[in-house]
């Protein structure tokens, strides 16, 4: 593809722009590891949302939804969708905690949580566990999309596509630090969102489609148009469907598996931004803003190409002969997004590979910064150089951003689409999530208890695969998907349960220090509280006011306003009028209801950070 003087403008000023952001924060950025990492603590809701959106908006995740819209219909994004559920609960119960805790990364809450030296190994562990190989898999992820729209789009080689976005995206995480990568993300999810808009607009003017009735209307679509999967239980497809799309996810997939962007309890690069929250009313409002955009704002967009993909690109026999030099591994469902992109009329397609380099810059340079905290405050600081000063700890950032590129770089050229990495996390993640969920309000849970789930469910998701891959592919001892994952949650959730118990509680010093620190309520620190009367030193069981149900009614609430949102303007587009308007209005009044609610919410305006260590 021959792109002309318009769409370089683009291309270009975007970049200027960009790079002009890092240049002007790096020497703010340089200042301290906390300037680095949490930009001053000082950031508002709004700044914040729009960051923790744009860094889901991914290169790859696109290319995802056309993967899981081609195969499964509109209904597979359930996938997906379900971990709104543990979005909402994040919002309305622990965004407040996190913001309270006033700690540096989410690993650091491992040492004021638990107690001696299981605590410490089990941060310094998860730093390079979390922040160095479960990222560099998301980031590999979403190179293998650059990799694919650099070939479709730019004709670039894989080895020419990675030199060039790694390089660009190491250069400006390494200058900015968090407050480039905030401020950028701004810019960057207006120009993704427009070029998203643009080329399902364009796409509906395709020759082969006109409208979006014909689209809609045509034989290829309309078997894929469905919300939610077929409720068919007489056939095995039909009922394996419904568990793979709703059942699994909504019953057991949100709550039980850890998934970046989507952890139980909140975490990662989202914590990162609750932690950088003015206070806690502005940490709750980010993530509020975050999962509304998320899930009931983006995903249309998407679909609508995807769909329009069926009919211009109906198989991979089609994609493999229009891009025929495209390696054969790489040629999988997802190819149709960028596939659809390179037909767009030049000015927009300048403005939409902008939006793309736009949407792999933020998320990389999101978990580069992520990562690299993780790697210089939880392992380098704590346990190689304590006595480090604040431009060694920036150096060591700076340079772990750049092996961590390289490592997924490298792992990007061996993967073959986005919906295989998506299972693969969600797979060595299967069991850990309940307790993400239940450290915060059980006293019990110790260190043993977290490094048992990671280890099981680690073991058993590469266990489990070894054994499969050595059956016949016709066997009928071979597992689907959610059998896999179903029996992954199953034996990690019964054996962190069992050594929880037949393991020593934390030290009771640790727990009432925590619990003064945080405050969680709950009847899950009972125990605690009351011996802690009994030995004089009565702790207030709920300073805030507000009880954990209040958070999960909100939660609920949330939920159905925003699927509400999400499923109202799908069946607008369908033109299904009569459901659309119901769905609307429960959506305004999930909205009124919580607009009444926020008062009661239970926050503190002052700083937390500083409230915490006096």
């Amino acid at each position: 593809m021959q792109l002309e003087m318009i769409d370089w403008a683009f291309i270009v000023g975007f970049f200027a722009i960009s790079l002009a952001i890092g240049v002007i924060v790096s020497r703010q950025a340089g200042k301290s590891s906390a300037e680095f990492f949490l930009s001053g603590r000082n950031m508002p809701w709004w700044l914040l949302g729009f960051s923790m959106v744009a860094t889901t908006f991914a290169a790859d995740t696109p290319l995802f939804v056309t993967n899981v819209v081609r195969k499964n219909g509109v209904a597979g994004n359930w996938e997906w969708w379900a971990f709104l559920l543990t979005g909402m609960l994040t919002v309305f119960v622990y965004a407040k905690l996190w913001r309270r805790s006033g700690i540096t990364t989410d690993i650091e809450f491992y040492e004021i949580r638990y107690s001696g030296k299981p605590a410490a190994f089990l941060r310094g562990f998860r730093a390079l566990y979390l922040g160095v190989f479960f990222n560099v898999v998301v980031m590999a992820n979403v190179t293998l999309a650059a990799i694919k729209i650099g070939h479709v789009m730019l004709g670039l080689s894989p080895m020419q596509t990675i030199l060039a976005a790694s390089s660009v995206a190491v250069c400006f995480s390494a200058m900015g630090g968090l407050r480039g990568v905030l401020l950028t993300d701004f810019l960057l999810f207006i120009v993704a969102m427009i070029g998203a808009i643009g080329a399902a607009i364009v796409a509906l003017k395709h020759p082969d489609i006109g409208s979006l009735s014909q689209l809609l209307s045509h034989e290829s679509v309309r078997a894929k148009m469905d919300i939610w999967p077929a409720f068919d239980a007489s056939t095995d497809a039909g009922r394996d469907t419904l568990i793979t799309l709703l059942i699994v996810p909504l019953a057991v997939q949100w709550w039980a598996t850890w998934y970046p962007g989507a952890e139980p309890g909140g975490g990662g690069y989202i914590a990162q931004r609750m932690l950088a929250a003015k206070d806690e009313r502005h940490a709750i409002g980010a993530t509020l803003f975050f999962n509304v955009a998320h899930y009931a704002l983006r995903p249309w967009p998407w679909i609508i190409v995807a769909l329009a993909s069926l009919v211009v690109f109906p198989d991979l026999a089609t994609l493999q002969e229009a891009y025929p030099n495209m390696p054969a591994d790489k040629v999988d469902h997802d190819l149709a997004y960028p596939a659809m992109l390179a037909l767009l009329p030049h000015g927009l397609l300048g403005l939409v590979v902008a939006s793309l380099i736009a949407a792999y810059m933020s998320t990389i340079s999101t978990h580069l910064n992520w990562g690299s905290s993780y790697v210089v405050n939880d392992f380098w600081q704590r346990f190689i150089r304590p006595q480090a000063s604040q431009k060694e700890l920036v150096r060591v950032g700076r340079v772990s951003t750049v092996l961590m590129m390289v490592l997924a770089a490298t792992l990007a050229l061996y993967l073959e689409s986005a919906l295989q990495g998506f299972k693969i996390l969600l797979q060595i993640g299967a069991g850990t999530g309940l307790i993400f969920i239940l450290r915060w309000f059980w006293w019990r849970i110790n260190p043993y208890s977290e490094i048992t789930a990671m280890a099981v469910s680690f073991v058993f998701a590469f266990g489990v695969e070894a054994y499969l891959a050595k059956l016949p592919a016709d066997s009928p001892d071979r597992l689907a998907d959610w059998e896999k994952f179903v029996l992954g949650v199953g034996v990690t959730t019964l054996a962190w349960i069992v050594v929880t118990y037949i393991t020593p509680a934390d030290s009771e010093q640790q727990l009432r220090s925590f619990y003064r620190r945080i405050r969680p309520g709950g009847p899950g620190w009972k125990r605690v509280l009351d011996r802690a009367a009994a030995d004089g030193e009565a702790i207030p069981s709920d300073s805030d006011g507000a009880g954990i149900g209040i958070g999960i009614v909100c939660m609920l609430a949330g939920c159905v306003g925003v699927y509400s949102t999400l499923f109202a303007t799908g069946y607008w587009l369908y033109g299904e009028s009569t459901t659309a308007m119901i769905l609307t209005l429960v959506a305004a009044v999930a909205a009124g209801f919580l607009i009444a609610m926020w008062g009661k919410l239970g926050t503190r305006e002052s700083d937390s950070a500083t409230s915490a260590t006096s």
